[in-house]
C-alpha cells in the first residue's frame, strides 16, 4: 500500500513538471511571429495573480550581480482543487533567461532542502508555498539562495500524457537498465516515448538516486521543448486551449509581448539540480535535505549559472548556513 501511494506521488510530480514545461514554451515561444489578437486571446486564459515585490526578499548583492538575468520560478502544487492558496510546491524549477545571449537554464531546487523560511526558521523549502503561496515560495528562494526572482508560474497536475502524446511523442535515449522500467521496451536504445513511457521513465527510482530521477524529469522537460519548438501553429493552439487555464502567474500580457521579438532565440543550455552537496538528516522524525553547505552550494550556483567565478554570498545566506551547521552538525 506505502509503495503504491509512493507511485502515486512521484506520478503526479511529473504531470506538474511537464504542464510547467508547456506553460513556459507558449509563453517564450510560440508567442513570436503570430498576431497579437490571438496571443491576446490565449493570454486571456491566464490566471492573473498578483504579489507584492516589497516581500520577495531581494538582497542588494542579487540586485547587482544578476541585472542582466531574468529569473522565474515555476511551482507545481500537489492539488486538484482550485485552490492555489494551501498547498505545497512539489516541484520547484528556476528557469534563468540571460537577457543578452538568450539563453535559458534550469534549475531543479529538491523539494525536501532544509532552508530558512521567513517567519518560520529552517523547514522544507516545499512548504514555503502552503504557508504563503507564491510570494513567500520566492521570497524563500531569494532569501536563501541570492537570487532576484519577481515573477512566477504556478499550476496544478493534469494531463502529462495528454502533452506528450499531443507532441506524438518524445524521443529518448533509454540504458538497459531503465529499460526494465518502462512498458513495451525490453532493451536499451533511442526511442520515441509515448505518454505513458515518459511518465515512466521520468519515475524510475529503483535503479539508482533520486537525485537521478530529478534529472530524468528535466531531460523530459527538454525533449518536449525542443519538440514543441518543431510544431504548427494550430497544433500548438490546440495544445494552449487545454493547458492555459490551468495557469497563475503574475506575468502581465504586456510584459510577455515585450519577449515577442526574442522568443525564437530562446534555447536550453544548461539543466541542473540544486543543492549539488546534500546529506539527509532526520529532525523530529522528519526526513530533510540538507545543503552541505549552504553557502558554498549558493557560491557555486552562481558560478554555474550566472558565470560568476568570484562571488560571495550575501551575509543572510551565510548567517541561514550557521544556523543549518549548528542544526544538524553538517559542517
Amino acid at each position: 500500500m506505502k509503495e503504491k501511494k509512493e507511485k502515486k506521488k512521484k506520478s503526479k510530480i511529473l504531470r506538474i513538471i511537464l504542464l510547467i514545461l508547456i506553460i513556459l514554451l507558449f509563453i517564450f515561444v510560440t508567442a513570436a511571429g503570430t498576431a497579437f489578437w490571438y496571443v491576446s486571446n490565449k493570454l486571456g486564459k491566464i490566471n492573473y495573480m498578483d504579489i507584492d515585490e516589497e516581500n520577495l526578499e531581494i538582497s542588494s548583492e542579487a540586485k547587482e550581480s544578476l541585472s542582466g538575468y531574468r529569473n522565474i520560478a515555476l511551482f507545481g502544487i500537489d492539488t486538484r482543487s482550485d485552490s492555489y492558496a494551501t498547498s505545497r510546491s512539489d516541484c520547484i524549477i528556476i528557469v534563468s533567461i540571460n537577457e543578452k545571449t538568450k539563453e535559458v537554464k534550469l534549475m531543479s531546487v529538491y523539494r525536501d532542502s532544509y532552508l530558512d523560511i521567513t517567519g518560520r526558521g529552517l523547514d522544507k523549502v516545499t512548504h514555503a508555498y502552503a504557508y504563503g503561496g507564491p510570494e513567500k515560495s520566492i521570497s524563500t528562494l531569494n532569501r536563501n539562495l541570492d537570487l532576484n526572482i519577481k515573477e512566477f508560474v504556478t499550476v496544478n497536475f493534469e494531463a502529462a500524457k495528454k502533452i506528450v502524446d499531443a507532441v506524438d511523442g518524445i524521443k529518448m535515449t533509454i540504458t538497459d537498465v531503465e529499460a526494465t522500467q518502462i512498458s513495451g521496451i525490453s532493451k536499451g536504445g533511442t526511442y520515441t516515448l509515448t505518454g505513458s513511457q515518459a511518465l515512466e521513465y521520468a519515475r524510475i527510482r529503483h535503479t539508482d538516486s533520486d537525485y537521478k530521477r530529478t534529472e530524468r524529469m528535466r531531460d523530459v522537460l527538454t525533449a518536449v521543448f525542443n519538440k514543441v519548438k518543431t510544431m504548427s501553429i494550430g497544433r500548438i493552439n490546440k495544445l494552449a486551449d487545454e493547458i492555459l487555464p490551468l495557469v497563475y502567474t503574475n506575468i502581465k500580457s504586456d510584459e510577455i509581448f515585450d519577449l515577442i521579438p526574442d522568443a525564437v532565440s530562446y534555447k536550453i543550455s544548461e539543466s541542473v539540480g540544486w543543492p549539488y552537496e546534500i546529506k539527509g538528516a532526520t529532525i523530529n522524525k522528519i526526513w530533510y535535505g540538507v545543503p552541505v553547505n549552504l553557502e558554498e552550494n549558493v557560491r557555486k550556483m552562481h558560478k554555474e549559472m550566472f558565470n560568476e567565478d568570484s562571488y560571495e554570498p550575501s551575509e543572510t545566506v551565510k548567517n541561514i548556513s550557521e544556523s543549518i551547521k549548528k542544526k544538524t552538525g553538517y559542517r
